[in-house]
């Protein structure tokens, strides 16, 4: 393959693009190491002279940051860190599931014509805010308002269109003859689609499942309009660090965001083959 080469302006609109990219992650884990006393100084204080981890320990211990004349924080951060990771985990395996099977059904038992696709996306194509008050008036009557339960179910319903849609597109590039063969050896649909369809679209389902996940761990406000006192995920925890005597607490606020950033970097590293793969759209080509 015939690659430019890399020009000196080239070079430099993309060492800016990246800049841009990575300044905020620079400046949030920046601010999740200032003491209070760095948080509103100016100049800013780009790097602090002195880091800390008190806005780490506040998450878990919200008496740690007192030592710096803070106060005014009542809870710590460990059941927003536990319902976002039961919310988001249960939401993501139920719609990447769902829509596996779903996309096999549109893919090969259905006669797909250029408006299927619209039509799966077309509840994506509504604000949250118009949809939001609907599903609190039916939650509250069918008793899932402030649950764990109701909270994934709303995460699995929006997206799962995302899901359906995504998949299909690999599903498409499996040819059907590879699923017909196992099925001459004995094998039944479903184990076909599971034992063949579903290991050569592996890097899909990943692709899939991570971009599923990161919808579902930065969701506000569903969360925010569905959970009272019961339950609480990352989101709606961020949004509590403001206190009467100091204000916005930045460094709380972003000692959070780092640990929320920390298991999509992570995952993202784990399955980074898979990832690129899938995001490609190349698993299979016939």
């Amino acid at each position: 393959m015939n690659t430019r080469p890399l020009t000196p302006l080239l070079a430099l609109i993309l060492l800016v693009a990246l800049v841009v990219t990575l300044f905020p992650i620079f400046w949030i884990v920046m601010t999740a190491l200032k003491p209070p006393t760095d948080w509103n100084a100016a100049p800013a204080i780009w790097i602090p002279s002195e880091p800390t981890l008190i806005n780490f320990l506040t998450l878990f211990d919200p008496e740690a940051i007192g030592a710096f004349g803070v106060g005014g924080i009542s809870e710590s951060a460990t059941a927003a860190v536990f319902g976002s990771i039961l919310t988001s985990t249960c939401a993501t395996l139920i719609s990447v599931g769902i829509g596996f099977f779903a996309a096999i059904g549109l893919s090969r038992y259905t006669r797909v014509n250029r408006f299927t696709p619209l039509f799966i996306l077309s509840g994506r194509m509504f604000p949250p805010a118009a949809i939001a008050v609907p599903f609190v008036i039916i939650f509250s009557a069918i008793q899932l308002i402030d649950t764990y339960v109701g909270l994934i179910a709303i995460y699995v319903a929006i997206t799962l269109p995302f899901a359906t849609w995504m998949l299909k597109s690999f599903v498409d590039e499996v040819p059907r003859e590879v699923e017909e063969a196992a099925m001459i050896d004995g094998q039944s649909r479903l184990m076909a689609h599971l034992t063949v369809t579903a290991p050569l679209i592996k890097g899909g389902l990943f692709a899939t499942t991570l971009f599923i996940f990161i919808l579902n761990w930065s969701e506000f406000l569903f969360a925010l309009v569905l959970s009272y006192s019961n339950i609480e995920t990352i989101p709606i925890r961020l949004a509590k660090y403001v206190t009467a005597t100091a204000g916005t607490l930045f460094g709380v606020q972003a000692a959070l965001a780092v640990l929320a950033m920390a298991p999509l970097i992570v995952a993202g590293f784990l399955i980074q083959k898979h990832l690129a793969r899938g995001m490609t759209f190349g698993a299979v080509k016939r």
